[in-house]
């Protein structure tokens, strides 16, 4: 995990009460002084951020569940959200016989390291034997309409997606498109994505939902470190504005001199 890499003065950091991280990894080329610096600066500015008393949104060490699905997705039905059921293998025949058991299944990265989630096709086939290196998530397909929830504190912001894509993320690259637009969840949807967000110590989280066609909702991942900008961009929901009030309302949270 990298961090933002700028000046943070000595004044700065003893006089904030919120910040809102947002890390990035250092540079990767430029000068070798300047790498090691800015590699300096990131391991203690992601230290800072997990030990002092001010507001932060979010702190890495809660972000860290998000490094591993699998884990996540355990927390995710701890939580009262229901899950797609999941393997996770080197193994062709299990990915094969779990293929044969739900008929359609997806397949992702592991990880926390954002990658395009695709359905397994039969062409998938030919190259399964590359799972031997390298250990893939795959889960049974679920129907239904995408719904990204945005928690921020106690507050949701819902925006539901239209796509035929499986990830709509990425529509425009297979030539589709992805309409997403304002969408107001159920009362007690609303409470359980807050009571997930605030479990894992998230005052700002993006989670990744899906009404399926007989109303139930399915809960896939938890983002720590959400895209939120995107989605406000195409649907006029507050989400920065409520973010800076949340920063602002938690002046009183910290402690005097800090």
């Amino acid at each position: 995990m990298g961090a933002y890499i700028g000046a943070f003065p000595c004044a700065a950091q003893e006089s904030a009460y919120a910040v809102y991280a947002r890390p990035l990894e250092p540079p990767a080329d430029g000068d070798p002084a300047a790498r090691a610096r800015a590699a300096a600066f990131q391991e203690w500015f992601v230290g800072w951020l997990d030990t002092t008393p001010a507001v932060v949104v979010s702190r890495p060490s809660a972000m860290e569940s998000n490094s591993s699905k699998p884990y996540q997705a355990q927390l995710i039905g701890r939580s009262g959200f229901a899950v797609p059921e999941t393997l996770v293998s080197d193994a062709p025949d299990e990915i094969l016989a779990f293929r044969a058991r739900h008929g359609r299944i997806v397949y992702k990265s592991v990880s926390g390291i954002r990658s395009i989630v695709r359905e397994f096709t039969d062409a998938d086939e030919s190259r399964l034997a590359l799972v031997r290196g390298l250990p893939t998530q795959f889960q049974a397909y679920v129907p239904g309409q995408d719904v990204r929830v945005h928690v921020v504190g106690e507050d949701t912001y819902a925006a539901a997606v239209d796509s035929d894509a499986i990830d709509y993320r990425y529509a425009d690259q297979g030539g589709e498109s992805a309409r997403l637009a304002p969408h107001d969840l159920p009362p007690d949807t609303a409470r359980r994505c807050v009571a997930l967000a605030a479990s894992l110590g998230l005052p700002l989280a993006g989670i990744d939902l899906r009404r399926t066609p007989d109303g139930a909702w399915v809960c896939f991942e938890v983002n720590p470190m959400p895209a939120y900008s995107y989605y406000e961009a195409h649907t006029g929901l507050a989400i920065s504005s409520a973010l800076v009030a949340y920063l602002d309302g938690r002046r009183a949270a910290v402690p005097v001199g800090v």
